[in-house]
């Protein structure tokens, strides 16, 4: 559905992007994670069409994105920072909207979620606070129906009751139309309970892009204790991939990458006297992912 392949995108002597890989099935729900720079704001903004790729492709159903009418149309888009017309109520905004997605525009959506919002359509949109324009571009974008849902750290400025109806909306339409969502967040608890997939971008590259269940599948946090002798031993883990090591007192706090089966085994070899497997977050898989 979504695909973009060696995409290279420079801004005179910086370049955000250097060959960035990156595919969404449809129908699903990705998660783009990495730090404040790493290329993923610039990401998004290809695949809206707003920049235009120095090298590589950039496609929604194998069709470039850049100055294509058609694609654009289908496709909803909340950037980080917000822009509506000067002086614009909600209500005309609404108007404008209508009229410009006059073939998929679902006014029955729009006027079910004014309501759950909350939102007076009488006043401008510039006098709306942050979190207050980020509920009335939640409002829009899914009320044109998009085929594809970019949303580029949707989450800011709204409240929790705000955020669970967004995303049941969201998950509404994935399961019943086969929506397709991008999105790019530092609130990797909120991702970590909705997303299928992972993309994690370091540099303007992808650093590892696996379906979730996956990605935790290969990545464990265990906590061991040896008796004295063993704890001492500073050769035990060789032939173990360690992300991070911590000591707590006699216990040790390990996180691994490795086949979940394997990794145990090869632990439980060394006669720990106690072994615990602990649940891991996306937001730990992505510290320890970076710290390596």
């Amino acid at each position: 559905m979504i695909k973009i392949e060696n995409l290279t995108k420079r801004f005179d002597d910086f370049t955000a992007l250097d060959g960035l890989n990156l595919h969404v099935k449809q129908g699903s729900i990705y998660g783009m994670v990495g730090v404040n720079g790493a290329g993923k704001t610039t990401a998004i903004k290809h695949l809206a069409g707003v920049y235009k790729q120095d090298i590589g492709e950039v496609c929604i159903d194998n069709t470039p994105v850049y100055d294509n009418i058609q694609i654009k149309a289908r496709v909803g888009y909340i950037p980080d920072e917000l822009y509506f017309f000067p002086f614009y109520t909600l209500k005309m905004q609404h108007k404008f909207m209508r009229r410009m997605y006059a073939q998929t525009w679902n006014e029955e959506r729009y006027t079910k979620m004014l309501g759950l919002m909350g939102l007076d359509p009488k006043r401008r949109l510039g006098k709306f606070s942050k979190g207050m324009q980020k509920q009335a571009a939640f409002i829009f974008a899914m009320s044109v129906m998009p085929d594809v849902l970019l949303l580029d750290e949707p989450i800011d400025g709204l409240d929790p009751l705000v955020r669970k109806v967004v995303f049941e909306l969201i998950i509404e339409d994935v399961a019943q139309r086969g929506l397709t969502v991008l999105i790019s967040s530092h609130n990797l608890k909120e991702m970590d309970g909705i997303c299928d997939a992972v993309g994690i971008i370091k540099g303007g590259r992808m650093g590892i892009e696996r379906d979730l269940d996956d990605l935790k599948a290969d990545v464990h946090k265990i906590q061991v204790a040896f008796a004295p002798e063993k704890t001492q031993d500073v050769e035990k883990y060789q032939g173990i991939e360690l992300l991070h090591r911590e000591t707590r007192g006699a216990v040790e706090l390990l996180v691994v990458r490795g086949k979940h089966d394997e990794v145990e085994a090869k632990i439980k070899a060394l006669q720990p006297l106690l072994y615990d497997h602990l649940p891991l977050t996306l937001e730990e898989v992505f510290v320890y992912e970076n710290l390596h």
